[in-house]
């Protein structure tokens, strides 16, 4: 029997993580041939090369496509992904994948599914139908979902933003957040932890995440003034930092918080990048995750601490009640973390649910991947919305 060929393909540590068992569920299932084309700042020593993250979890990787350069302005941006739609191409001509696996919104995802897409390569797109109002992504999301023929979307009311894009329903599946079902597996102790990332427990712990809010960069500098002034007011904050990702205006936040450090290294650490196993451990002991990482939405409330959500980046997204979203505003912020540290608020955290999980969805997803005819996919038509199936086919 013909092993079905499944290309998963990752630019960063933001989708690596949530796409980690997946991976391993292709890589164990006989009837399949995982690919994995790794692309994007995995490859780039400023954000921790963190393709060894990969190799280490036992994965070989079939291709790596270098893109990012030295820069993180719109023109940069544009650049490194005209050469990585370059790249990806010669790298699927090679591989010859039955199907492609793409999530999320960045914009070496949106180069993949180009590309992908124009050497009539079906592309299974995993997170689409969501909202982040204040950055570029959100544009490339909805765009990568029109050059994708399948769906597997986080939940009902994303799945219902798919089809209104018209998308066939019968294609849209809800299967949860995928990286939701193994969260907890092989965390690390509290000792492990410190001694793997230096990082000294204090009174109040926060893990702290920034990206520049890319349709309004042009106030980056100042918004993480805000934010490090704040932290460095209160001796009782200790604070573990991650650096942004490879977005316009990245650099800056960077810069800004390796000063922090510099300066307060007594109480504060940063790592390009934690990894998967680390990040996860860090919510185990962390009193509260600060920023406006998509990960405070999805991952941290299963771990029943709050987080405080600053500025429009995540706007739109689907929230669970453990996250306080704030405007960019030093009081509103400080209110906040008042909130996030009372005792009433703390003690309902355990109740809240997190409106991003959903049993089975990995083997779900795999199932459809490995069994969906591929012929089906091969044209895609549109479903005007809402959809009538009295109406026939999609047009």
């Amino acid at each position: 029997m013909k092993k079905r060929k499944i290309c998963v393909f990752t630019g960063s540590r933001a989708d690596y993580g949530p796409l980690k068992p997946l991976i391993e569920a292709i890589a164990e299932d006989p009837s399949c041939q995982l690919q994995l084309l790794v692309s994007g700042s995995h490859l780039s020593p400023e954000f921790g090369l963190t393709y060894r993250e990969i190799e280490t979890d036992g994965f070989v990787i079939d291709e790596k496509v270098e893109i990012l350069l030295s820069a993180d302005t719109a023109g940069a941006i544009v650049k490194s992904t005209a050469l990585g739609m370059i790249g990806f191409s010669d790298a699927l001509e090679r591989l010859s994948p039955d199907i492609i696996v793409i999530l999320g919104d960045r914009f070496e995802a949106l180069g993949c599914a180009y590309t992908a897409f124009v050497h009539h390569i079906p592309v299974a797109h995993i997170s689409g139908g969501e909202l982040t109002l204040g950055a570029i992504d959100d544009n490339i999301r909805h765009a990568i979902t029109k050059f994708s023929s399948l769906h597997f979307v986080a939940t009902q009311p994303y799945r219902k933003r798919v089809i209104q894009l018209g998308e066939n329903p019968k294609y849209v599946h809800w299967v949860g957040e995928l990286g939701l079902e193994k969260l907890r597996e092989n965390l690390l102790d509290k000792k492990s932890f410190e001694a793997s990332t230096g990082f000294v427990f204090g009174k109040k712990n926060i893990l702290f995440t920034y990206h520049p809010e890319t349709m309004n960069e042009s106030r980056t500098r100042e918004d993480i003034r805000i934010l490090l002034e704040l932290l460095a007011e209160n001796r009782d904050f200790h604070i573990l930092f991650t650096h942004s990702n490879a977005d316009t205006g990245g650099r800056i936040v960077n810069r800004m918080i390796d000063e922090f450090v510099k300066q307060y290294p007594e109480r504060s650490v940063v790592h390009s990048s934690l990894g998967r196993q680390r990040y996860l451990s860090a919510l185990q002991f962390m009193d509260l995750v600060m920023g406006n990482s998509s990960s405070g939405l999805i991952e941290v409330p299963c771990f029943h601490i709050p987080t405080i959500d600053i500025g429009e980046r995540q706007r739109g997204r689907i929230k669970a009640e453990s996250v306080i979203s704030v405007p960019m505003q030093k009081e509103a912020i400080s209110d906040a973390l008042n909130l996030a540290f009372s005792p009433s608020f703390r003690q309902s955290l355990p109740q809240f649910q997190n409106p991003y999980r959903k049993d089975d969805g990995i083997a779900r997803t795999l199932s459809i991947l490995k069994e969906i005819r591929l012929s089906e996919l091969r044209y895609k038509g549109f479903c005007d919305y809402p959809f009538d199936p009295e109406q026939g086919a999609c047009q």
